[in-house]
């Protein structure tokens, strides 16, 4: 027998970057700016439904419970104008992440190929892999004005083995936008070549106003609604990331094939906590404005504090995230960099690098988070500004 029982396929999975920067932040007594997750307690209203609703001990339908499915269709109407029938093209899971392994898992044969976008959450590459399948990543390189892509290489990313493409907008970890032309490339080749597109949309509502375009789901596109199976959740959005609510909307043939996995995976999830989700994806649009409008403050504070330490900052037009090139501070990578952040200044970051399949792309690139607490940003950034200091 072998000392390590785990599959050879997945032994290149390791503890997450998430998990090790975490514990290093509370080793240290650091402020953790590593991993993406509020310390708000998210919108009254939500946590006032939860009160209401009673216990729900027993097991909610496989699809999510009908008030849900009608909050997720009305809410994809009411912002982006997708008409999805609640019972059957919407399916409620464990969080955005089991909705995309469960897309892959359902959707990809051994050999087939997924093309998707490095930097990528690293749940995407563990998916998969456990799939079976072949990663063809197109790097995002950063530029003056944000991440762009090479049109020739996602040209040939494309071959006779796709299956499907995994996009993520707007991107972790880059908080890129994609463009309208850059969507409408996308839309082409999908159509081209024939093949799914999986879009992992939870920051949907988390595109700031200085953004060069707003966001806009691919479905919406021609000729992608009926090829499109879009994932979101309630977890960025309202501030509750734990408790792991997500959905896939589309045709009801690739929504079927979400929930014939799912069903094998965690089978039904969050029964107590989905009358509360509806009730928050109704809440009125001042929510979603002043919810996005504080964490633009955020970011700019805390952008202020990494120009004004040193750091060269990139643009961030969304999501939880700013990214910063270490250059100009330190000849390191950018792993040996955050390890030894916490002691120069009690601040955890995370390395970008681990998201690429061509490290090098991202070895000098590093990511905070922004989801936190006005006087804990200000605290942080205070503390960044040391590292600029003689």
């Amino acid at each position: 027998m072998t000392s390590d029982p785990l599959v050879e396929r997945m032994r290149a999975f390791g503890t997450t970057i998430f998990t090790e920067m975490s514990a290093l932040a509370v080793r240290t007594g650091s402020i953790n700016l590593g991993q993406g997750f509020p310390d708000t307690d998210g919108p009254q209203e939500m946590l006032d439904a939860v009160a209401r609703s009673g216990p729900a001990n027993q097991y909610p339908p496989l699809y999510g419970i009908p008030a849900l499915r009608t909050a997720i269709t009305d809410h994809d109407r009411r912002f982006w104008g997708l008409d999805r029938d609640p019972d059957g093209e919407v399916v409620v899971t464990a969080g955005a992440t089991e909705a995309v392994a469960a897309a892959i898992l359902g959707l990809c044969e051994p050999g087939d190929e997924v093309v998707c976008f490095e930097p990528y959450y690293d749940s995407y590459a563990a998916s998969i892999t456990l799939a079976g399948a072949v990663r063809r990543p197109v790097t995002l390189r950063p530029e003056k004005d944000g991440y762009r892509f090479d049109e020739g290489e996602l040209r040939a990313a494309f071959g006779p083995r796709t299956r499907m493409v995994l996009l993520n907008s707007p991107h972790n970890p880059t908080g890129k936008v994609f463009t309208r032309a850059e969507l409408s490339l996308i839309a082409e080749l999908c159509q081209e070549h024939d093949v799914y597109a999986v879009t992992d949309e939870v920051y949907e509502h988390l595109v700031f106003s200085d953004a060069a375009e707003r966001h806009t789901p691919l479905a919406t596109l021609p000729g992608m609604d009926e090829r499109t199976l879009r994932i979101s959740s309630a977890g960025k959005t309202f501030s509750c990331t734990g408790w792991k609510v997500g959905w896939a909307t589309g045709p009801a043939a690739l929504v079927s094939t979400v929930a014939r996995v799912k069903q094998f995976l965690t089978f039904v999830n969050a029964g107590p906590l989905q009358p509360a989700v509806a009730v928050a994806l109704g809440l009125p649009d001042g929510y979603f404005t002043e919810f996005r409008a504080g964490l633009q403050a955020r970011r700019d504070r805390l952008v202020a504090g990494l120009t004004e330490a040193g750091f060269d900052v990139l643009r961030s037009e969304g999501t939880y995230f700013v990214t910063a090139d270490i250059t100009p501070l330190s000849g390191k990578d950018g792993a040996d960099f955050c390890r030894e952040l916490p002691g120069r200044c009690g601040v955890v970051a995370v390395p970008t690098q681990v998201f690429y399949d061509h490290q090098e792309a991202g070895r000098h690139l590093i990511r905070f988070a922004f989801c936190k607490r006005e006087e804990v940003i200000n605290e942080a950034a205070q503390r960044l500004t040391k590292l600029g200091r003689p």
